[in-house]
C-alpha cells in the first residue's frame, strides 16, 4: 500500500461521511473517558443508553470517588461485566482526584496508568476530548477495514495501529478510525456486508469481490 492510495481511500470515505465523529456520548473529557471504559466489550448503543442516568447521579469525577462500586452498579447493571467496569471507574476516578488534581490527564503516559484504560481507550480520549492525535484507535472495525482495504496485513491491534499511523498524516489519526468505524457498521461489515455494491468497497476492498 503507497501513501498515495492510502490518500485516495481516505478522501473518499471523508467525502462520504463528513460528520463522522465518536459514537459515544459525552459532555467532559471524564464522561468519554468513563464511557469509553464502559464500552469494552459492550455496543456504544447499549453504554449510551445507560450514562445519562450514571452522569446525573455522578457529575463529578468527585461523585465517583466518594461513592463506593456498589452504588455504581446499579446505573451499568445493562453493561456487560458491570461489576468490574464500576470498580475500574471508582479506581480511576480516586487516581484522578489524587494522582492529577481531580482532571482527566491528557497525555498517554498518565491516560494508561488508570485502571480500565489501555492504549485504545486512552486513544479516544486523547483524540476526541483534546484533540490530540497520539494513535489510532483500533476496535474490531478498524482491524477488519484496515486489513480488506490493504492498510495492513497484520491481526494485532498494537501492530494495525503502528502500520495506520505509518501510512497517514498524524493530523489524519483520530478522523480515519472514525472514517473506518462508520463504513463498517455501514457497509463493509463482518456478516452482511454490502460491499459488492458499494463504489468505495468494489474500488478499494478485498471483501467486494467475495461478498
Amino acid at each position: 500500500m503507497t501513501k498515495k492510495k492510502a490518500n485516495k481511500i481516505y478522501n473518499a470515505l471523508l467525502e462520504r461521511y463528513p460528520d463522522a465523529h465518536c459514537a459515544l456520548d459525552y459532555k467532559t473529557p471524564f464522561e468519554l473517558l468513563f464511557a469509553t471504559i464502559l464500552s469494552a466489550q459492550s455496543t456504544d448503543i447499549g453504554v449510551n443508553k445507560a450514562t445519562p442516568a450514571l452522569f446525573k447521579a455522578f457529575p463529578t469525577v468527585q461523585d465517583y470517588a466518594n461513592a463506593t462500586p456498589e452504588e455504581i452498579e446499579p446505573f451499568i447493571s445493562s453493561i456487560g461485566l458491570f461489576r468490574s467496569k464500576a470498580k475500574s471507574l471508582h479506581t480511576s476516578a480516586n487516581m484522578i482526584v489524587n494522582n492529577f488534581d481531580g482532571k482527566v490527564p491528557s497525555n498517554m503516559k498518565d491516560l494508561v496508568t488508570l485502571r480500565g484504560v489501555a492504549r485504545k481507550t486512552a486513544n479516544v480520549v486523547l483524540g476526541n476530548a483534546f484533540h490530540k492525535n497520539e494513535g489510532v484507535v483500533v476496535d474490531t472495525h478498524v482491524g477488519r477495514l484496515a486489513q480488506r482495504f490493504g492498510f495492513t496485513t497484520e491481526t494485532k491491534p498494537d501492530k494495525i495501529e503502528k502500520d495506520l499511523m505509518a501510512l497517514f498524516p498524524e493530523d489524519q489519526w483520530t478522523m480515519l478510525s472514525h472514517l473506518l468505524v462508520w463504513h463498517g457498521r455501514e457497509v463493509c461489515k463482518k456478516r452482511g456486508s454490502t460491499c459488492s455494491e458499494d463504489s468505495i468497497c468494489i474500488r478499494y476492498c478485498s471483501n467486494a469481490t467475495t461478498d
